[in-house]
């Protein structure tokens, strides 16, 4: 599933979503890189 992620104030990644973290963070890859960051919230 595609997510995307937010990195300290103005950066954002978007990945394929590897796993979940207790504390509510997300892993996302982008190539063979992981990101770790706050879930983007839809509007909905």
């Amino acid at each position: 599933m595609l997510r995307t992620i937010v990195m300290g104030s103005c950066i954002s990644v978007q990945g394929i979503l590897e796993r979940t973290l207790p504390d509510g963070r997300l892993v996302v890859r982008v190539g063979q890189t992981l990101f770790t960051g706050l879930p983007v919230l839809g509007r909905g």
